[in-house]
């Protein structure tokens, strides 16, 4: 993972909005409607090529794919690997249990959910060994004709994956995370090896105590997050950590979320992953204030932050002088070489669902490397 010694260097969690034509053929894909997969392909290609030359124009250094392909970041994984079928009847969020006009309101807004939510229902074994290969293509062919600084791909944690998809066939939950791991170790280990820094998506790590593991009291909800960073953990064996990077989050949807479990009573278990880079959110007005957390928390000398300087939830375009001030209150506590300047979630989250406008995106975007210049400034003045 790239780190700089004489600049901020800018970044994002990984999802950007699709192009129409993407979105339209995942969407054909993910309701079983016919399509043409090469058809898919062709446009996701061009779909990758374009994104990264919009990264690059709008300022940003570590690019990513975008997440073009997939039709969402935890339950893409139903296409690469067996095991998974039936129906996951999702809860409310708990943040949104109470508040039936408010979920009526942001599904009106934001369109109906458009992924589909599966179980584990047989052992879970990879079945399309190429889809990250072709991915790894596309994103190469992107950057070559638009280099970047850096570039990163991203892939769901084992326990992401159990937040979004439950066991229904193994004998426990852990077995079942353990199963994950072994399996999605090939997806992760191809990324590095074609010479991409890999992210790996944990909200199973905070989101879920509200969202898929509401039904636990927190010192349930804490073990089990650590046995997820044990699972995620075994299956990095054998990436470097500076080859890593991570991302937690508490769910990036606009609401109360009043019952978000604090960044203080995960983060010792958030630290001991692998990853050198840690992303987060750090802008919302539920987590802004966490600054101090990590101010006050003893930090490995290694770890690398990626706070998000951007919310992800609205169309607010942040002001650069507000993006340099959250860039340096994390350089006050890390050192100005061990920060990159992030955004708090996706901007894609899942095809087609979302309510951030697409060309507002790229201007927050820039907004985010105009800030990271006027940081560098005081930071190295």
């Amino acid at each position: 993972m790239r780190i700089s010694t004489d600049r901020i260097l800018t970044t994002h969690v990984g999802s950007l909005p699709r192009s129409q034509a993407v979105t339209d053929l995942l969407l054909k894909k993910e309701r079983s409607e016919p399509y043409d997969p090469a058809e898919l392909e062709r446009v996701a290609r061009e779909a990758v090529i374009d994104i990264v030359a919009r990264q690059v124009a709008a300022g940003i250094d570590v690019v990513s794919d975008g997440e073009t392909a997939k039709i969402g970041y935890a339950t893409y994984i139903k296409d690469r690997l067996s095991g998974f079928g039936g129906e996951n009847m999702a809860k409310p969020h708990l943040d949104l249990r109470d508040h039936p006009d408010l979920r009526k309101r942001m599904t009106a807004f934001t369109g109906p959910q458009t992924f589909r939510r599966l179980c584990c229902i047989g052992p879970v074994e990879l079945k399309d060994p190429g889809a990250v290969q072709l991915d790894i293509a596309h994103f190469r062919e992107a950057l070559g004709r638009t280099p970047a600084t850096d570039a990163f791909l991203n892939a769901a944690s084992p326990g992401v994956v159990s937040s979004f998809q439950p066991n229904r066939y193994y004998p426990t939950h852990e077995a079942y995370v353990d199963a994950v791991a072994e399996v999605m170790r090939g997806e992760y280990e191809a990324i590095v090896a074609a010479g991409f820094v890999l992210q790996v998506d944990c909200p199973d790590l905070a989101m879920s105590r509200h969202t898929g593991f509401q039904d636990l009291t927190e010192a349930q909800f804490l073990r089990r997050a650590e046995h997820h960073v044990e699972a995620l953990n075994t299956a990095l064996r054998s990436i470097p950590a500076e080859s890593l990077r991570m991302h937690i989050c508490w769910g990036n949807y606009e609401g109360p979320h009043d019952h978000d479990i604090p960044l203080e009573r995960i983060l010792r278990i958030v630290l001991k992953a692998k990853p050198q880079a840690v992303s987060f959110e750090a802008s919302n007005p539920r987590h802004a204030h966490e600054w101090t957390v990590w101010r006050d928390a003893r930090l490995p000398q290694d770890k690398v932050l990626i706070p998000g300087a951007l919310d992800s939830s609205t169309n607010f375009v942040e002001h650069p002088e507000l993006v340099a001030q959250r860039i340096c209150a994390f350089a006050d506590i890390v050192g100005r070489e061990r920060v990159l300047a992030g955004t708090d979630c996706g901007f894609g989250t899942f095809a087609g669902y979302g309510k951030i406008d697409p060309d507002v995106a790229f201007k927050k975007l820039r907004s985010l490397a105009e800030g990271a210049r006027i940081a560098t400034e005081r930071l190295w003045r």
